[in-house]
């Protein structure tokens, strides 16, 4: 029996994978109880796609023996395929526990808390894989990841650095760098950075998008059909087929065929969301599920129920992607007060996403919770400051789902709607790639998002009138002085002209696809960007009144 396992092990790894699975069956048939055939079945389950049947096989493993280790930890990557991230996180801990040393699970465990948000959980774990293995070049591009989302841009360039110091050829490292270096502005390293990204990787088209996003002229007609070769081949993910639309997109737009570009981009998106099915399934559940838990509220119960905060002053930034909000924030926090930015943090969208889809009762049940959790992640943040008089912003356009929880968690709490013509909003949502965003994707999902959009603004205005601050960004950069003192006088922060001369800061840092626009004044060239696309949009007219 050992020779005959020892045989598919071989074959496994010799990349015949339909022998090894026949060799495992045949130890099975001898010995029902062999778990190390159970566990190397479900590997084999798993390059197949069969991860319901590679669970089973592997659940047999560990009852047979639970201090087998390796059918833990194949368990968290089956587990983590089906989008059970808790439950991959506690396969991944049993693992670790019969193994401190196991660094593949502590790095899969630290990639898991990365991808939820989970920042400093995820520096532990890489961390402690480098401690164990100072020279893996991946994980050091992981902390450089991970780093930048704490906003710790120092620690997050050293490490990506050391990652290309182990692996000079590492692109995706490169590519990290570029994108942090794009975030400060610093366009000639980004540049750089991504060229080198794509000399290392060049069938990787994300880099390549990265790069023409800053370098317009590459964009020749050899590229052209190196791109459309590529997507010829059938050798290429759905993700570079995403990737290699978009691109090819650009081409149809300098050519002022916008018809061609529009079919081009929702291609590409199409790809892209199948890329990222899993990782978007949960998100899409949860926005189907969240009307439902904010009818229940009672919101005179809650009310009385809550313990109120008297001297955290927020101002939340809400709307729709692509309306303006990165300039509205960038004013507020270049005031004589310097605001600390909490730029797209989604702190309360991802407490009350893992709250609703985990527990079935009411949000009333459990929102002292919910508010002791909030504040203590808005402080780790470094958000609530004495110095700046206990006002931040948080720019989480999604917040407009929790208005009504907003005034009674912070009832000094100011709100912005940043709104805007929503076709040019929708256009501009297409034509960039929102990559975290599940439901920017589809014109499906695009629409019925913001149908939701107009629909709870308008029940909150209803609920709460006059706590909402409606910022329409057309007249806004029509009449800059007379709407930014307006604005700021409803956060209660006093004006200057430095408030318009943002993009002069030398600490400006943003991640959103506005990251570019903002480093110039503040002009009127996008008020009228997207007319030549408006007619392609016109199938949704009838439908949806706000159009």
């Amino acid at each position: 029996m050992k020779i005959l396992f020892n045989s598919a092990l071989k074959k496994y790894h010799e990349n015949k994978f339909i022998e090894s699975e026949l060799l495992c069956r045949k130890v099975l048939n001898k010995n029902i109880n062999h778990f190390p055939s159970l566990n190397l079945i479900g590997i084999l389950l798993i390059k197949k796609g069969k991860l319901q049947d590679a669970r089973k096989a592997l659940e047999k493993a560990i009852k047979i023996n639970p201090k087998y280790i390796f059918a833990h930890y194949n368990m968290g990557n089956v587990l983590n395929l089906l989008g059970k991230s808790q439950e991959a996180i506690d396969s991944y801990n049993n693992a670790i526990n019969l193994n401190p040393k196991f660094i593949d699970a502590q790095l899969n465990l630290g990639n898991i808390f990365q991808k939820s948000g989970q920042h400093k959980l995820a520096v532990n774990c890489y961390l402690k894989v480098l401690k164990i293995d100072p020279y893996r070049a991946e994980v050091h591009n992981n902390l450089g990841i991970t780093f930048r989302e704490l906003r710790d841009q120092k620690k997050a360039i050293n490490h990506c650095k050391k990652a290309i110091l182990i692996n000079p050829k590492l692109a995706v490292a490169y590519n990290t760098l570029g994108v942090m270096f794009r975030e400060l502005g610093e366009k000639q390293k980004a540049i750089n950075h991504f060229r080198k990204a794509v000399k290392y990787d060049p069938k990787n088209l994300n880099y390549l998008y990265h790069l023409t996003n800053l370098k317009e002229d590459i964009l020749d007609l050899h590229l052209k059909k190196s791109i459309h070769k590529l997507i010829k081949s059938k050798s290429l993910s759905k993700n570079n087929l995403a990737y290699g639309n978009l691109l090819l997109s650009k081409y149809e737009f300098y050519n002022g065929n916008y018809k061609k570009e529009f079919n081009y981009l929702i291609e590409g998106h199409k790809f892209f969301f199948e890329s990222q099915y899993k990782s978007f399934e949960n998100s899409i559940k949860y926005l189907n599920k969240l009307p439902k838990k904010i009818e229940e509220l009672n919101f005179k119960e809650l009310d009385e129920k809550i313990k109120i905060i008297n001297n955290i002053k927020p101002i939340f930034i809400v709307g729709v992607p692509r309306s303006g909000s990165t300039l509205i924030e960038k004013i507020i926090a270049s005031s004589s007060r310097k605001i600390p930015i909490g730029e797209e943090i989604g702190i309360i969208q991802n407490i009350f996403q893992k709250e609703i889809m985990s527990n079935k009762k009411s949000l009333n049940f459990y929102i002292e919770n919910i508010k002791n959790i909030l504040i203590n992640q808005y402080n780790q943040r470094g958000l609530i400051k004495k110095n700046a008089n206990f006002i931040f912003t948080d720019k989480s356009l999604e917040n407009f789902f929790y208005i009504g929880l907003i005034k009674i968690i912070f009832p000094h709490a100011k709100v912005i709607n940043c709104k805007r013509d929503p076709l040019s909003s929708i256009i501009s949502i297409i034509k960039n790639n929102l990559n975290k965003i599940a439901w920017a994707h589809t014109t499906e999902y695009i629409f019925k998002y913001f149908d939701m959009y107009f629909q709870y603004i308008e029940y909150w205005n209803n609920l709460f009138p006059d706590f909402i601050y409606d910022l329409q960004y057309e007249k806004f950069v029509s009449n800059l002085e007379i709407e930014s003192k307006k604005l700021l006088e409803y956060c209660k922060i006093p004006w200057n002209k430095e408030c318009l001369e943002f993009y002069k800061r030398s600490d400006l840092i943003s991640k959103t696809t506005s990251n570019l626009q903002i480093r110039k004044p503040i002009n009127q060239d996008s008020l009228k960007k997207y007319e030549p696309y408006k007619k392609l949009l016109l199938q949704y007219a009838d439908k949806y009144k706000w159009i």
